[in-house]
């Protein structure tokens, strides 16, 4: 009976020691669907691969979408503070600050931000400081050079129309630098601030006979409806200058900027470097290394537009 008592006992102990132990988990929160982001969701899961981080072997990934509303970031960032997630990973400067909000402990990984520093994401690119580092965009720092490339596309251009997201904090930068920008060129400027999905018919109706193009301030609620706005813009016969390839693909005219699958890359061995002891606040906040000019000749023909062959030549990508 001791005998039967003792192994009786062990079993438990037997049962627990056999029970797989729970694997690192990452909460990503999505801003935009799936769809939207799939190239770049593959490129980061491959570099986790790469650095021995297996989807269901290694590591778990707990997917949360939040379809383009931002009133979701803080729900979905409480619910992976009560899923005592290892780490959060997303992508825009509203749900960072979510994420921040629900919790000072867990880390926060960023792919993308435009202007970390000045949305109060880090202290400093150098020494972030508290839970959170990631990749910056540099999307003020750029809108010079779009704006340079645009008139290059556009000559005769003299009155500019910039849409964004005034909800949006790393929107509403990029079209104080544009507005600035503008200023030193000479242009005329109408901006069309948006709060929803709703607001983007009347945006263009109100900018009929006021614009000659369209510079379209990135981020979740204008990736979310991209073919939406670029069917209007073409309709509109205005010419638009993006940040990101995926809304040129999506008929846009042109967009220069980072390349979102190196920095979605990049934010990989971050989180490889938090998975295996390091503390975000020591990590630097890192900047882009490659940078995309493309073109959508399509578009470009849609709109009667001669693209110059100099800008052509220059091109890293012509969607045709």
């Amino acid at each position: 009976m001791t005998l039967l008592g003792g192994a009786t006992a062990a079993w438990p102990l037997a049962a627990r020691a056999q029970q797989p132990a729970k694997l690192p988990t990452i909460g990503f929160l999505g801003g935009t669907t799936p769809a939207t982001w799939s190239l770049f969701v593959a490129a980061f899961v491959q570099r986790l691969r790469e650095l021995g981080w297996i989807e269901g072997r290694t590591i778990a990934i707990e997917y949360r979408w939040a379809d383009g509303r931002s009133e979701r970031f803080a729900e979905i960032a409480a619910e992976f503070v009560r899923l005592k997630v290892n780490l959060i990973f997303t992508y825009s400067t509203p749900s960072v600050v979510a994420a921040k909000q629900a919790t000072s402990s867990i880390p926060i990984v960023f792919p993308t931000a435009g202007d970390p520093v000045g949305n109060k994401l880090v202290v400093s690119l150098a020494r972030p400081g508290g839970n959170v580092t990631g990749l910056s965009t540099q999307f003020t720092d750029l809108a010079g050079k779009r704006l340079e490339l645009l008139r290059e596309m556009v000559p005769s251009l003299r009155r500019l129309a910039i849409m964004a997201n005034a909800g949006y904090p790393a929107a509403v930068l990029e079209m104080a630098e544009v507005q600035a920008t503008t200023r030193t060129l000479g242009l005329d400027v109408v901006t069309l601030e948006l709060r929803r999905a709703e607001d983007i018919a009347p945006a263009f109706e109100a900018l009929k006979g006021r614009a000659e193009a369209l510079y379209v301030c990135a981020e979740s609620l204008v990736t979310t409806n991209r073919v939406r706005i670029n069917t209007l813009a073409l309709a509109a016969r205005l010419p638009t200058m993006h940040s990101i390839r995926e809304y040129v693909e999506a008929g846009g005219l042109m967009s220069y900027g980072p390349n979102f699958p190196d920095l979605w890359r990049r934010a990989g061995d971050l989180v490889d470097k938090i998975l295996r002891g390091a503390k975000p606040a020591d990590i630097p906040v890192e900047q882009p290394t490659k940078f995309d000019l493309i073109i959508n000749l399509t578009t470009a023909k849609a709109l009667g537009l001669d693209v110059p062959p100099t800008l052509l030549a220059r091109a890293d990508e012509v969607i045709e």
